[in-house]
């Protein structure tokens, strides 16, 4: 005789089957009936709207004053060039670095294409995709402006950011091109009417299709703690105090490169010796600020991600949850050695 469920079945499979260089296919399950759909449609949309990516924002191009200008010797009017820019794929190779402003000079008979853009600062992605075609009266001078960025900004926006020697552009940052999911039945325990999600990922080179898919849930996750102030979700009580603690183990115990600093800011916590984000969530403000190497950006970027997941650097813990947070980590660092 079958019996009634008290609880639904939590997802606990992940496939990952990478297709090519940028595209992968990441198979979860199983879900209860309708809940694949409830997970797979936000995460698309994460994937489309969050990832963080590269892109001109404006260039400067000597002897042209607009876009629908053009410059002797080269092929192409100033609109085409343009259009050949912003279909470049950039990736800046200091990750602590936000902007870049790069020079460019090219003054014999070429055709350029991505690859001749390459610097000690900047890789090309796309380094095939076509420029421009110049002969050798033409002398070819322009500035890009390079950002980090998250989906799609106009040039309406952009034009604010430079000043007016510079034509602003429409910024296409996100690196994700194309997300499908498909759903389909999956058996489990001779039930049928279980689902998985096949969710199908393809990025243009400047990020993997796994870290893609990593960066979103993070994002999911992150938006998702601020009800952990409330409802106070995936909490542990302490048996060692009387009052009966609750220590928020989901969060305090991830490890600080779930954070997803810069290399700079997450090289300084580590030679800190933090390796909890409830390590940090411990320290005052003064204490943070006064960690060695970690200077004033990378404290910037520290203190928006522990504001992201409710735990503002500025604020402290109530001595109670304080120590037997402290408590908590320092048997957990025991046990591991």
């Amino acid at each position: 005789m079958s019996k009634n469920r008290y609880s639904l079945m939590t997802a606990e499979h992940v496939e990952v089957e990478e297709l090519d260089t940028n595209k992968a296919k990441i198979s979860v399950y199983p879900f209860e009936t309708g809940h694949a759909i409830t997970l797979a449609h936000p995460l698309r949309r994460l994937l489309m709207s969050s990832s963080v990516g590269f892109a001109p924002i404006a260039v400067k191009i000597e002897n042209i004053a607009h876009e629908f200008d053009s410059l002797k010797g080269m092929v192409e009017d100033a609109a085409l060039f343009i259009l050949n820019l912003k279909a470049l794929r950039f990736k800046i190779k200091d990750e602590t670095c936000d902007e870049i402003t790069v020079d460019y000079n090219f003054n014999k008979a070429m055709s350029i294409i991505g690859d001749d853009l390459n610097t000690n600062d900047i890789e090309i992605v796309n380094g095939d995709m076509p420029l421009a075609t110049i002969n050798d009266k033409c002398d070819l001078n322009f500035t890009l402006i390079i950002q980090k960025g998250i989906a799609y900004t106009p040039s309406e926006d952009t034009r604010d950011m430079t000043s007016e020697e510079f034509i602003p552009l429409d910024a296409f940052f996100t690196p994700v091109q194309n997300v499908v999911y498909d759903i389909q039945k999956v058996l489990v325990d001779d039930n049928p009417n279980f689902e998985k999600i096949i969710f199908t990922i393809k990025t243009d080179g400047q990020i993997t299709p796994i870290d893609a898919m990593k960066k979103a849930v993070n994002t999911m996750n992150q938006q998702m703690s601020v009800f952990n102030k409330i409802f106070h979700l995936d909490k542990i009580t302490s048996t060692q105090n009387s009052n009966g603690v609750e220590i928020d183990t989901k969060v305090f115990m991830q490890n600080i490169s779930e954070l997803e600093l810069s290399a700079r800011s997450y090289n300084s916590l580590k030679r800190a010796g933090l390796k909890y984000v409830g390590q940090i969530v411990l320290m005052s403000e003064v204490e943070v600020e006064n960690i060695n190497n970690l200077g004033k950006k990378s404290l910037e970027e520290l203190s928006d991600k522990m504001k992201d997941i409710g735990y503002p650097i500025d604020e402290t813990l109530d001595e109670l949850i304080a120590a037997t947070l402290k408590k908590y980590i320092n048997e957990t660092i025991h046990k591991k050695g």
